[in-house]
This record gives C-alpha cells, sequence and structure tokens, in this order.
C-alpha cells in the first residue's frame, strides 16, 4: 500500500469506499500461483447470480396475445428476451433464458390456427443510440418451452414477423438488415415450410431494409409492406431515403407492386419509415402512417389504390425513426390505433383521436388487437407489455425486472446499496441485501418471481433518465445524478427531497447539431468521485472538469480531448425528421478513470476512440491512444489499476458501426504501451465495462453484450462468469466488498454473493480434499460473515468453529444429524446446520455467539435473538474434516457509519449480552432438566407397578413442575398465548437479551437494574430446584435402587424431550 493510500485511510474514516478497499482481509492483494486458474462447473456450482430488481419494465417493441387463449401473451423485452403471461398479464415470467443467444427481441407472432407455434425476432428496429442487436429468429414448437435459432444470423434486427391466419406453414420475415453497412440479409422473405427455409420475395437494395408487414385476413394473399432506408451509426442516425416506399402483394407474396407515390400520397420530398394496416372488417381499409415532409396518417378505401390524408398532427408523426406505428381494428373499419409517446384511438378512420394511456407507461411501440373480442388489448412500451380487456381504459401493471440501466455504482451504505438510471424512467437505488435472505445469499434455487417486492424497498436518487450516479462517499444522503431535459447534474438530497444544478457550463441545447455546441454533454456523461479524495468530483463534456467544494465551482482541466472529427458533429436524424439531444451528441469524453494510488493521475476515454492521460492533475495531457484501437471505437471504459499509479484498462465497443468484437486493452506504463486483452472472450461479445479487482491483483473483470467474463492473469486468457445468468448485456460490473454487482441493459441490477472463493482461487483448487476461504471484513448491524470451504468429497466427521483473539470458542457449526422423526418441530433458536456436500459450502454466520439452551415446544414473547453479536476484533475460523484442519482469520469491525458507538461501547455490550445468555441458559437449563427427570420418571413407572415408588414419584413430580411453571410459562401452546397467559423469568431474561441485543452500543442505564432483578427471582427458582434434587430425586432414586431400576438422571442428553 502506498504512503498516500495509507494516509488518506487515516484521515478520512467516514469515506466506506475506502475503507472497504483498504481493510485487511481475505481479499488483500495476492500473488497469482504459477498456473492457469480454471473455474470448473463444480466449483461454480456453488454460485448462483441474485436479482436485485428492480420489479420495473424497460422497453419493449414486441407484443402479441394468443386468438383463443385469452389469458396468454407475450412480449417482448429488447434487453432481457421473450416474456410470457397466463394469466390475462397479472404476472409474467421470461420463456427464453438459457436458451436463445440475444437478449434483443423486437418482434413475436403466434399462429393462429397453431397457438403453440411461436417466433421471434431479435434485434430491435426502434433505432436510438441504445439499441441491441439480434442474431435472427428463433421458434417455438411448444408454446415457449424450447426454441430453436432459424435464420438471419446476418440480420442485426427482424422488424415483423407476420403468420398466414389458415396455414402456420406460410410465414413472412420483414428484416431491417445491418444498423450501419450494406447487407444483403433485407426485405421480406417468406417461408412455406414454417421456417425450415426462407426465400426473399421483396428488396430493394443493401441499404433499404423491411420495417413493416400487414396480412388481409380475410384474403392472405394479400400483403402490404414497407421498405425502410436508414441507418444508426455510433455517431449519427438517419431515417429516410430513396429506397423507403409502399408496396402490395396480390398473391402471396411472390410479386409486388409499389405504391408509395399512388394518388392521395406525396408525390414529391424523400420517405422514411412508414406503418401499415389492414382492417379485417373491410379489407379495403387500409392505413398508411407515412414518415415526409407532408406526411401523417392516409387512408384508403379500395385497398391502397388511392388515398387521402386525414390527419397530419404532429403528436401522431413525431420522431418517426423511434414509433410509425398503426393498428386497425378487425370488428370496426374507423377504429384505427396510432402509436408515439402516447397511445391514440380513434373511432372516426382517424381524423380524431383520443389518448387511451390511462396509467401505463409511455413511448408506444407495437400492439395487438384481439380478432374476436376488440376490447382485448396488448401494449407494447418504453416500460414492458401490458393488458387491457376494456379497450384502454385500465392496463395491467408493469412489474417485472426487464430495466434498462445504463451504468450502475454501489453507495458506501454497509451493506450497500446499487444505484442505476433506467431508460425512460428515473435514477433507482436498492439495498444489495434486500433479498439475500430468501435467496440464501446465492445458494436456493427459488420458484416464483425473487424481485417481487423489489420497489417496495427501491429509492429514486434525484437526476433523471441518462446514466451516471454519484454517491457522496461522505454523506449517505447526497447524489450528484446525471439528467435531460433542460438538466444536467443533479445535486440531490435525498433527506430533504431537495435538488440543485451544479453543472460546470449548463448552456441548454436541443435541435442543434453536435457542432454548434459549447460543451458537448452526452447522454450518458460521466460523473464520478476521486477513489482517493472523497470531495474531488468529475464530470466531463469534450473537456474533463472538476469540482472540490459539492459543485458550487468547477476547474476545466483540460481542452478538447476528443477527435471531434466534422463528419461525426453533424445532424442527425434526417434527412426528414431531426432527432438532436444529448443520444445523438458526439466527440464527448464518454469515460474517465481517476487513478487509485495517484490521484494526479486521470485517464480519460472519448466516443470517438481517442485515450488520454495526466500525471499531473490536468496540468498537461498525453494522447496515448493504443495503436492497434480501430478509428471511431467508443472507450465504454476505463478502470485505473488499484496497485500501480502507471496501470489502466480501457474497454472499447464498436457495434453501431458494424463491429461486435471485443476489446479490452491494458497498459501499466501510462499507456506508452497497451497490450490487448480479450482471449477466450466470445467473438461477438462486444464489451461494456472493465474494472480490476482491488484486492488481487491480476483479477480483472469484463461485463459484455453476452455476460461477465474473469480473467485471472491480467486479461491473459477469460472465462465465463455467468452460473444462473441469462445471456445479457452486462453495462457495468463492480467489484464491492464481498460481492461482484452487475448492471444489465433489460434485466436489472445482478448481485454474485461470497466472492471470497473466487478472488482466492488458485489452479487445481478443485483437486484439493479441502480449503477454507478466508472472510471479507465483517461489520456489525449488517450481514455477518460468509464462512466457505470446499470439500473433494463428505467427510465422515466435520466441524466449523469460531474462535476468538484468546482462543475460546464462540461459535460451533456440525453437520446435521439424521432425523428421528421427520415431523418433529423445528427449533427457530437452532443454529444453522453445516452442509458437507461435496464442492463448494457455505455457512452465513450472523456474529452471534453460541445460542442459550432451548428446549422443543419453548414458545417466548418478543425475543429475537438468544444469544450476543461478538464486538469488533480478531477472530479465527475453524475448519476440521476426518483429522485434518484449517484455520482463515476473520476481522469483525464496528459499522463505520454508526459514529456516537466507540468500540468499548461494543465490548460492554457483548460482556452484558453474554452475562444475560449464561442465565437464559440456566433457566432453560433448569426446565430441561426438570422434563428429563419427567420423562424418565414416566418410563419407570411403566416398568413397575410399585406403591411407593408411585408415591415419591408424586412428590417427585409435583415439586419440579412447581419449579418449571416459575421459570417457564408451561402453558404455552401456540404463539400468541404469551398474551393470554403471564410471562415467566427466562421469557424476562431473554428478552432483555433481544433488547440489550437491539442495535449497536452501550447496554442502557436501567438495563443492569433489571437484570440483577431477574437474577435474583431466577436463583431462587434454581436454589429451590436443588432442594427438590436433594430431597425428592433423592427419594425415587432410593427407591428405583431398592427395585433394580436405573437411576433418574437430569443431565443423561439421551433423554428424548418432546413438546408439551
Amino acid at each position: 500500500m502506498s504512503t498516500k493510500r495509507l494516509l488518506l485511510s487515516m484521515a478520512a474514516p467516514l469515506c466506506v469506499g475506502t475503507l472497504l478497499l483498504l481493510a485487511p482481509s481475505a481479499l488483500t492483494a495476492q500473488q497469482v500461483q504459477s498456473g492457469p486458474v480454471v473455474l470448473d462447473s463444480a466449483f461454480l456450482a456453488g454460485y448462483s447470480w441474485r436479482n436485485l430488481g428492480p420489479d420495473r419494465g424497460g422497453r419493449s417493441i414486441a407484443v402479441t396475445g394468443v386468438i383463443g387463449r385469452p389469458d396468454e401473451g407475450y412480449f417482448g423485452a429488447v434487453g432481457g428476451g421473450l416474456w410470457k403471461t397466463t394469466d390475462g398479464g397479472d404476472n409474467w415470467a421470461s420463456v427464453t433464458d438459457f436458451q436463445i443467444t440475444s437478449a434483443s427481441v423486437g418482434a413475436v407472432a403466434v399462429s393462429e390456427t397453431n397457438p403453440d407455434l411461436v417466433f421471434i425476432g431479435t434485434g430491435e428496429t426502434c433505432i436510438r443510440g441504445n439499441i441491441m442487436p439480434g442474431d435472427g429468429v428463433y421458434r417455438s414448437l411448444d408454446a415457449g418451452e424450447t426454441w430453436e435459432h432459424v435464420g438471419f444470423g446476418q440480420s442485426h434486427g427482424i422488424s415483423k414477423i407476420r403468420i398466414h391466419p389458415t396455414n402456420p406453414d406460410i410465414v413472412y420475415v420483414a428484416s431491417f438488415g445491418k444498423y450501419s453497412a450494406p447487407s444483403e440479409e433485407r426485405g421480406v422473405f417468406k417461408s412455406t415450410d414454417g421456417g425450415d427455409s426462407w426465400r426473399r420475395v421483396l428488396y430493394r437494395n443493401d441499404e433499404t431494409g423491411a420495417i413493416d408487414i400487414v396480412i388481409d385476413r380475410n384474403n392472405p394473399d394479400v400483403l402490404y409492406a414497407s421498405l425502410w432506408e436508414a441507418y444508426r451509426k455510433e455517431y449519427q442516425m438517419s431515417s429516410g431515403g430513396p429506397g423507403s416506399g409502399m408496396f402490395k402483394s396480390t398473391d402471396a407474396g411472390e410479386t409486388w407492386t409499389e405504391i408509395t407515390r399512388n394518388p392521395g400520397m406525396p408525390q414529391e420530398g424523400l420517405v422514411g419509415r412508414i406503418g401499415l394496416a389492414v382492417s379485417t372488417a373491410n379489407s379495403n381499409r387500409v392505413y398508411s402512417l407515412f414518415e415526409n415532409d407532408d406526411g401523417g396518417l392516409f387512408r384508403s378505401d379500395d385497398a391502397g389504390a388511392t388515398w387521402e390524408l386525414v390527419n397530419d398532427n404532429r403528436a401522431i408523426r413525431q420522431r418517426a425513426f423511434y414509433y410509425t406505428h398503426v393498428f386497425a381494428d378487425h370488428q370496426d373499419e374507423d377504429v384505427v390505433y396510432m402509436q408515439n409517446t402516447s397511445l391514440f384511438r380513434s373511432t372516426d378512420g382517424g381524423e380524431t383521436y383520443e389518448t387511451i394511456n390511462n396509467g401505463t407507461h409511455g413511448d408506444f411501440h407495437d400492439f395487438w388487437i384481439d380478432p374476436d373480442d376488440p376490447s382485448h388489448l396488448l401494449v407494447g412500451n418504453d416500460g414492458g407489455g401490458a393488458v387491457s380487456t376494456n379497450t384502454g381504459d385500465d392496463w395491467t401493471d408493469q412489474e417485472f425486472s426487464t430495466s434498462q440501466f445504463y451504468h450502475a455504482v454501489t453507495t458506501a451504505h454497509v451493506p450497500f446499496h446499487v444505484c442505476g438510471s433506467q431508460q425512460d424512467n428515473s435514477t433507482l437505488c436498492l439495498p444489495s441485501d434486500w433479498n439475500a435472505g430468501d435467496f440464501d445469499f446465492g445458494r436456493a434455487d427459488l420458484e416464483g418471481s425473487i424481485t417481487e417486492g423489489s420497489m417496495d424497498v427501491a429509492y429514486r436518487a434525484g437526476g433523471g433518465e441518462p446514466g451516471y450516479i454519484a454517491p457522496d462517499p461522505t454523506d449517505l444522503n447526497i447524489f450528484y445524478s446525471g439528467t435531460n431535459n433542460g438538466r444536467y447534474v443533479d445535486k440531490f438530497n435525498r433527506t430533504l427531497g431537495t435538488s440543485r444544478e451544479v453543472n460546470p457550463y449548463p448552456w441548454f441545447y436541443s435541435g442543434e447539431p453536435a457542432s454548434a455546441l459549447v460543451e458537448r454533454w452526452q447522454w450518458t456523461f460521466p460523473i464520478l468521485f476521486s477513489p482517493i479524495d472523497p470531495n474531488t468530483l468529475y464530470t466531463s463534456s469534450q473537456r474533463l472538469w472538476r469540482t472540490t467544494d459539492g459543485g458550487r465551482s468547477w476547474d476545466r482541466l483540460s481542452e478538447d480531448l476528443t477527435r471531434a472529427d466534422p463528419m461525426t458533429l453533424q445532424h442527425s436524424g434526417g434527412p426528414i425528421t431531426g432527432d438532436m439531444n444529448g443520444p445523438e451528441v458526439y466527440a464527448t469524453i464518454f469515460s474517465v478513470g481517476p487513478g487509485k494510488v495517484d490521484i494526479d493521475v486521470i485517464w480519460t476515454g472519448s466516443d470517438d476512440g481517442l485515450v488520454h492521460v495526466t500525471a499531473n492533475g490536468g496540468a498537461t495531457w498525453t494522447n496515448v491512444t493504443p495503436s492497434d484501437m480501430p478509428d471511431f471505437g467508443r472507450v465504454s471504459q476505463i478502470d485505473a489499476s488499484p496497485f500501480s499509479a502507471a496501470g489502466a484498462y480501457v474497454s472499447v465497443r464498436r457495434p453501431l458501426l458494424d463491429d461486435f468484437a471485443p476489446y479490452i486493452w491494458k497498459t501499466h506504463d501510462y499507456g506508452q504501451t497497451w497490450t490487448k486483452i480479450v482471449g477466450g472472450i466470445r467473438e461477438d461479445a462486444y464489451v461494456h465495462a472493465v474494472r480490476a479487482d482491488p484486492n488481487r491483483e491480476g483479477l480483472l473483470y469484463a461485463g459484455t453484450q453476452h455476460g461477465v467474463y474473469i480473467s485471472y492473469d491480467d486479461g491473459g486468457h477469460w472465462q465465463e462468469l455467468n452460473p444462473n445468468l441469462p445471456d445479457i448485456p452486462v453495462v457495468d460490473v463492480i467489484a464491492e466488498h464481498d460481492e461482484l454487482v452487475i448492471g444489465t441493459h433489460g434485466r436489472g441490477f445482478w448481485v454474485l454473493d461470497n466472492a471470497g472463493p473466487l478472488r482466492q482461487a488458485t489452479p487445481n483448487l478443485t483437486s484439493e480434499r479441502l480449503r477454507l476461504f478466508e472472510p471479507a471484513v465483517t461489520y456489525r448491524s449488517a450481514n455477518g460473515a460468509t464462512l466457505s470451504w470446499w470439500f473433494a468429497d463428505t467427510p465422515e466427521n466435520a466441524m466449523l468453529e469460531v474462535l476468538d483473539a484468546s482462543g475460546e470458542v464462540v461459535r460451533t457449526y456440525e453437520p446435521a444429524e439424521e432425523p428421528a422423526d421427520t415431523t418433529e418441530e423445528t427449533d427457530r433458536w437452532a443454529s444453522p446446520t453445516m452442509p458437507v456436500e461435496p464442492g463448494l459450502n457455505v455457512v452465513q454466520w450472523n456474529l452471534q455467539t453460541i445460542p442459550a439452551a432451548t428446549f422443543p415446544g419453548m414458545i417466548l414473547w418478543g425475543v429475537r435473538t438468544m444469544a450476543p453479536v461478538v464486538p469488533p476484533g480478531q477472530y479465527t475460523v475453524r475448519l476440521t474434516a476426518d483429522g485434518q484442519t484449517r484455520t482463515v482469520p476473520l476481522t469483525v469491525e464496528r459499522n463505520p457509519w454508526i459514529t456516537d458507538v466507540t468500540d468499548a461501547d461494543l465490548q460492554a455490550q457483548y460482556r452484558f449480552g453474554r452475562r444475560i445468555r449464561e442465565k437464559v441458559n440456566e433457566a432453560n437449563a433448569a426446565v430441561i432438566a426438570i422434563r428429563r427427570v419427567k420423562a424418565q420418571l414416566e418410563d419407570r413407572l411403566e416398568e413397575s407397578d410399585d406403591a411407593r415408588l408411585a408415591e415419591a414419584g408424586e412428590v417427585l413430580t409435583t415439586n419440579a413442575s412447581e419449579v418449571e411453571a416459575n421459570v417457564y410459562q408451561v402453558r404455552n401452546r401456540s404463539g400468541q398465548d404469551p398474551l393470554n397467559f403471564p410471562i415467566k423469568v427466562n421469557n424476562r431474561l431473554a428478552n432483555l437479551l433481544s433488547m440489550s441485543e437491539r442495535g449497536d452500543g452501550r447496554p442502557m442505564n436501567n438495563m443492569e437494574e433489571i437484570f440483577q432483578i431477574m437474577v435474583d427471582e431466577l436463583r431462587g427458582y434454581t436454589d429451590r430446584l436443588e432442594e427438590v434434587w436433594t430431597t425428592d430425586l433423592e427419594a425415587v432414586n432410593r427407591e428405583l435402587e431398592r427395585l433394580g431400576l436405573e437411576r433418574l438422571d437430569p443431565s443423561d442428553e439421551r433423554t428424548q424431550l418432546i413438546s408439551q
């Protein structure tokens, strides 16, 4: 550790992020052993990514219902797979996880005659800046249970899939093709064998794709299709050109006639995106939502031969590239729906309309109308899929985990929270452990939704939709969040609910090209704190900015650190409809990597492919772009090395330049030389994020378009780290304390618990007979310590113990015994048992010591614990198995955010808790002893009917039971019986222990007095019990000896006790 970092950790004790990084633990820097570390399936079986949620849906551009099955429906999540409901939209579940290799579903269709036949097309065709490409078309023959790929692997986006209404072997696909390059897999394709093979039937050129296709359900030989000349590059989007147009076929798609300029349609000007619909109520009624300078909603009453413009309102045709959707009712030719930022319904053929959003999310992209029931609708919008059964008066909730986050960040809470900005929504934070217990910290295989309830614990962190959030390391309630629509950097006080604009140069822009802007603020511009100085905050336009006073003033640390190629700064969205806002601003600093060893070292990466570094706090900068980096690669992330001021890792992506390859570079000499490090990463898994582990040098993580990768040799080789993680886009990865955290662009946040064994993995680990892993630093008032070990085989004997600094065993775990009676009531106070299965085993130690004795059927009121929590200090974990022993250290620290409590206070709390536990143990032990004696006596009386024995036994039972009833409320039989029968001394003592242990702090001044009162009361009962043993028990034992029977023994642990 450098001197600078050591001094800082002493000077800023409230910077929890720094504490977590520097705390001595199992995760301190390790030397990688020689040979490769391979995470085999046996080891990874001990891991499972845990979805935090939130249950707040993200964008969907594909929906469908199922004719004849009104409770079923599907929506495609653009980053989260295909989701299905079987209860009318109340609940949804993904049906494509682990079966398809693109999470972006942009088209879906179900056969009308065979509802088990489902097709999906992957990739987005609403071509905004954060679209995700697909890999073709998939088919299911069993209503989504299983899937097979059936073509179009070269198309980035499938716009629509239509199935013949009476012959499911006939299927049509509208393929957009590649986003940014000429491609042949464009146009309309047809299959006549149910998707086994395809042939192209409508094609303009290699720069024009198909965007919509509709079938006349009355005469399926009649089809209408639209072609769209459009592209989306990293730095520009264009909607419209000579290739765009409308077409009609009357022979099932074999031949087509262009109808773009038919009478009534615009005769001049470029054509852009076109949406089409034909009414089942009248096949002559056709609608066209048409992008053109003179565009709008056009209507034909002669099957497309002639047209009239019926509505040119901008509300139905603004931002045409993103919307332009129209749908005709099946039973009323004058009912037509149009989608834009709102959902519109017209009952007069489109001339007027009403909004029917009615509580569902905004920004609409697909629609389905039940031919049998026009009030039954499905909609797809930027919140996912929703169902209405009353023509849009009400919509089902969109509570599913398909959120699209741009980035993720962790807070300094203990345990930490995870925050991010969700596309077309708001910022959101979730406690990282909110569902960890239900998930058994990553080891449970739960049925149902693990994310249900996530919105009950979520909160906003100010800001808005764009990507970065910087939680203040010194104040848990302050967040600096990116925002939009006239705001930039929001300083949000969560306690007060107040916001303050603190952007360094808040010049507002909209509708202007990037070349016209003084400061180019990208949609997801960086905002982040220095890992070294918790008062230093950075943000970036094309220049880097720094504040050290909470945003009141800013220093400009650089000039333009981008290429700023004029080609990339032009108007975007056109040539018909412009779309100039944050996502279209290019030539910006897209990633900032503040130094983790030297605060004067800062790295920047631009979205147009330059990397710069300063070693003097921004006084001078050097262009250190890797020589083999492709031009215009978006530097998605830079992570400074935690171990060397000269080191950094850079990830780059170029999917919107027709390049899906992974790009990661490393340097260890301030960028003078770079090494490309992508071996082992899937060839189409372009990289969103790269991170260096803060505790093990050479351990790296990468978040890619297709999951998470890990490297143990500084990037020399990568391997997948995706246990229980579907193939989804991972936009950020963070190593925080003992967990890995990812943000995804389609499935919310995920956590991989218990990263310690991963960090400590060595070559040939799984060939070892046993291995005990060192736990992370553990904090009081948190989740306790995760104790992990590896068994090659199940041992015959095993024990896990925790010892304090004096060598005293404070907690013991042993394997579960074979249950003698599976119907026996579970002891709620019992310790977890020690798992001994082959593989990775885990116990979550709650920091409590060995609990007080309990007995079957014990019912106490107001009792939360039977043992105190250990104080801060050094502990030892000891694993013993078949004669072999392993030990590792464990550090317990107080919660750094509880500032009014000292270690001395916690020592006093522990000492007091131990004293109470001893008395609870004494009280419960007395009840146990009494019940043993009574059970043994009952057995002896079954062996003999001797009158003298019976008489002596009656006296013993009466007197011992009187003591028992004074110590414990023996009339308790159910959980709330203590509300009826007065509690006794063991309950009062146990409650005092619970109150003393409730939170961190020295015992209150009156607790000692209360304790002494209870101690005196208990002493009276135990003294009386000793008298009973001395007199009455001895009298019974004399009779037993006379009869040649075994004596009664209160300490005989062989006695089986039962609930009373």
